[in-house]
């Protein structure tokens, strides 16, 4: 009989150990408890800790709370001129909603990723395919990430999550055209190159222009006062030599010295003696007449 007592006594505790921890519902930091009752969700425990849920009637799913990560497979993507490109991506996503979650996505992961997949990749050739190849390869600097995030917008609201970053590991050209593309471009920026180079030198040919002509002008001016300098020199001395030769006193001597200047400027080449006649005004001075 007391064996009995115990045996039962012991089943009981079992059961009641079984039933609380059935009872408990233990919820990490980086997940969300869904309680399902009959298959249904029928609240979320978003916090961490422990909470109760029905034994036997309710039970427990979980989902990520934390930011997930989700590599795309390389997609083709054709640009506004036409050109193929190769896309390679990656997105990094959260649950917002766990509830909504479940409710479109069964919960699953897996669903959300093709789901992902399928908005990202539509977004992705929506944003290309109004952009000229040249605008994709310069827009890597993370205004072409931005584009097409803005392009998805609220889109993925409806299934309780939301993506927090677009990244683009590769954004490449496909092998049979690549060079040709290169040498095009290589092409391109050599015209760009030639027509600043040609508009320098149009610069730089009307800087020559103009500092010549300034220069023209300055040494016209300055040949110009020289030449009023000369001919006001050449008045004063004539002017001089007038009020000099209207005194009487100093006209015989300045008619000397006219004389010497006038013989030394005949004096010319390598011989020093002048032949003048006895009747040459230059020979009367000598002779004292």
């Amino acid at each position: 009989m007391k064996i009995a007592k115990r045996a039962a006594i012991v089943i009981a505790v079992l059961a009641l150990i079984l039933i609380a921890s059935g009872s408990l519902v233990i919820t990490q930091e980086n997940e969300y408890s869904l309680i399902r009752q009959f298959g249904k969700v029928d609240h979320v425990v978003d916090q961490a800790g422990i909470s109760f849920k029905i034994p036997f009637v309710q039970s427990v799913d979980t989902l990520p709370k934390e930011t997930l990560l989700y590599d795309l497979s390389s997609s083709d993507v054709i640009t506004s001129d036409k050109k193929t490109m190769i896309c390679n991506s990656y997105i990094l996503w959260h649950i917002t909603d766990p509830l909504l979650f479940a409710q479109t996505l069964n919960s699953s992961i897996s669903n959300a990723e093709s789901r992902l997949d399928t908005v990202v990749y539509n977004s992705t050739k929506n944003v290309i395919s109004s952009t000229t190849q040249d605008e994709v390869i310069s827009g890597r600097n993370g205004t072409l990430s931005d584009a097409i995030i803005a392009n998805i917008g609220s889109t993925l609201d409806q299934y309780g999550i939301e993506l927090l970053s677009f990244e683009i590991k590769q954004l490449d050209l496909p092998s049979d055209n690549k060079a040709a593309v290169y040498e095009r471009m290589i092409s391109e920026r050599d015209n760009i190159a030639a027509t600043y180079t040609a508009e320098g030198n149009s610069e730089a040919q009307i800087i020559r222009n103009t500092t010549d002509k300034e220069v023209t002008v300055m040494l016209s001016e300055a040949e110009k006062e020289a030449e009023i300098l000369i001919a006001e020199g050449e008045a004063e001395y004539m002017r001089i030599l007038s009020e000099a030769y209207s005194d009487e006193s100093k006209t015989e001597f300045y008619s000397f010295v006219r004389s010497l200047d006038a013989l030394k400027a005949s004096m010319t080449g390598g011989t020093k003696t002048v032949i003048l006649s006895p009747d040459s005004p230059i020979a009367s001075i000598f002779y004292g007449n």
